[in-house]
């Protein structure tokens, strides 16, 4: 069962995501933590860029003599919140293994080395795969469901992969924090990004409805919109 996907994001006025780009600096102040809590996820989802921000460790060990099997892994199922991050090729040495006492879910492809997964399991790292060489986000959701009891995901990005989920068909609602302040200029990614290679993919939603809307401290607005999306093959057999 696919869990009730929430878009969380904020941007500047213009779309970007950049805040460092950002001006006025420092516009918003901890809105997006605030909403965050208050939209109550099972799990929180981020893509290998914004994951890479949160690692501590050193590269893993280039080799071992273990051999491990090709399923779910887990340190511990008890969590109220999970943190999962897509990381297909095993690119990130963690160093830890929880972000803000949320622990870490790695999500990876199945031709992932040896060595990678003794480096995640003596960190306590759990982790699922959700494909042979590339990441199947709708089966990536249906094992956190049925392995971890996750109800309610808040996709939180980079763009890239809140772009990827929703050409899935895979999102639900988008609530969308507008900060007071604008990027102006090329070259940062927005709320929804893609590759050059998907440029001319286009998500298939079919209506959008403004749930609400609130103005916040500062100017900051809140925006949520409910997200139907046309029926997969798969689904409308």
């Amino acid at each position: 069962m696919k869990p009730y996907v929430i878009c969380l994001m904020a941007a500047s006025v213009d779309g970007r995501t950049l805040p460092s780009r950002w001006r006025p600096k420092g516009a918003g102040g901890d809105v997006f933590e605030r909403v965050h809590d208050e939209l109550a996820g099972d799990a929180w989802l981020i893509g290998r860029v914004t994951g890479q921000e949160f690692a501590k460790g050193k590269p893993y060990p280039a080799a071992t003599k273990e051999t491990f099997p090709r399923k779910p892994w887990f340190a511990g199922r008890d969590a109220k919140t999970y943190g999962v991050v897509l990381d297909a090729h095993g690119k990130i040495a963690w160093g830890r293994a929880d972000i803000g006492g949320d622990p870490i879910v790695v999500v990876l492809s199945e031709d992932i080395s040896e060595a990678h997964l003794a480096g995640l399991r003596g960190e306590g790292v759990s982790y699922i795969f959700a494909g042979k060489s590339q990441l199947d986000l709708a089966l990536t959701l249906d094992i956190l469901n049925r392995e971890l009891g996750v109800k309610r995901l808040l996709l939180e990005g980079g763009g890239g992969t809140n772009g990827a989920f929703l050409r899935a068909g895979l999102v639900d609602e988008l609530n969308l924090i507008l900060r007071t302040a604008v990027d102006g200029a090329k070259g940062a990614p927005s709320v929804f990004d893609s590759t050059e290679a998907e440029c001319d993919q286009r998500a298939p939603v079919t209506a959008m409805t403004l749930e609400s809307n609130q103005v916040l401290e500062g100017g900051v607005v809140l925006l949520r919109y409910r997200i139907e999306n046309a029926p997969s093959p798969a689904t409308d057999q």
